[in-house]
């Protein structure tokens, strides 16, 4: 298994195939730029936040593990374990896109128990997006730490507001969003926190030009898109939010996260299919 640091992953392509791992030192303690630290792993990799003391990402085999050092505060789209939670862990699970999604729960279940994680506490996501294409960033704004994990396609991209035929069972989702923060926010907060993000993403698909195939319009996200959030409440720092809107700090940040790891997810993915 390999453990990476976050700050190792500002090295190249080239670099970071030569680099031993356990012999790098953290030199960093804010990062805001999204990278795909997982593109030259084919073995288990661990990456360790640098802005949320505990929190590690886990690629395994069929699935990302992101897991918290003690429960949160949970808001999510999940289709296992989504809602207002308390939550200690949330996975992204990978399935082929001919996957037979007549009742996730179970098929999230199944898994859970096959990982030996327990189902309590669990926040579970379905994407079609091979994993080594996971995008990653954080950073710290003196006030919160934010960590962002996105994987992301556009293969099913479509426009909120306008007439559309509509899906009659769950599909894996598309581009999934995974949030921990370590600090204090209000429940509004954190609501407003899944808005910021949202709205970043959906500008990261307007400014890559993704459209709507049925109607050739901006696409302002994809049919099946879930977002996790996780939020510490720790009193590490002093500040306690109650916005989390484009004005503040951690608004700002949120968005910065959101928007580059949609923008290199989405990249990575068009990479692969262009070589």
């Amino acid at each position: 298994m390999s453990d990476i640091k976050i700050s190792d992953l500002k090295r190249n392509e080239t670099e970071r195939n030569e680099i031993n791992r356990d012999e790098i030192q953290v030199s960093e303690t804010k990062l805001s730029q999204a990278k795909v630290p997982f593109m030259n792993e084919n073995e288990t990799a661990v990456l360790h936040s640098l802005v949320f003391p505990g929190l590690t990402l886990e690629r395994k085999e069929d699935h990302l593990l992101l897991a918290f050092p003690a429960e949160v505060d949970g808001l999510s789209s999940a289709v296992y374990g989504g809602g207002m939670v308390r939550m200690t862990r949330a996975v992204n699970l990978f399935v082929s896109r001919d996957y037979e999604c007549s009742d996730p729960v179970r098929d999230m279940e199944n898994k859970l128990r096959e990982w030996g994680y327990p189902a309590a506490g669990c926040a579970g996501l379905m994407t079609a997006v091979p994993l080594e294409h996971a995008a990653v960033a954080e950073e710290d704004t003196g006030s919160v730490g934010i960590f962002c994990c996105v994987t992301a396609a556009a293969g099913n991209a479509a426009r909120a507001g306008v007439a559309r035929p509509v899906l009659k069972a769950y599909r894996p989702g598309t581009i999934n969003i995974m949030l921990g923060i370590d600090g204090r926010l209000s429940p509004a907060a954190m609501v407003n926190a899944v808005m910021t993000a949202v709205e970043a993403k959906t500008a990261a698909l307007a400014d890559l030009g993704i459209t709507d195939p049925e109607n050739g319009l901006t696409a302002t996200g994809t049919t099946t898109d879930a977002i996790v959030l996780g939020v510490s409440q720790s009193r590490r720092y002093s500040a306690e939010h109650v916005y989390a809107g484009t004005a503040t700090d951690l608004g700002g940040a949120l968005g910065r996260l959101v928007y580059g790891t949609v923008t290199t997810s989405l990249k990575s993915l068009q990479a692969r299919k262009d070589s």
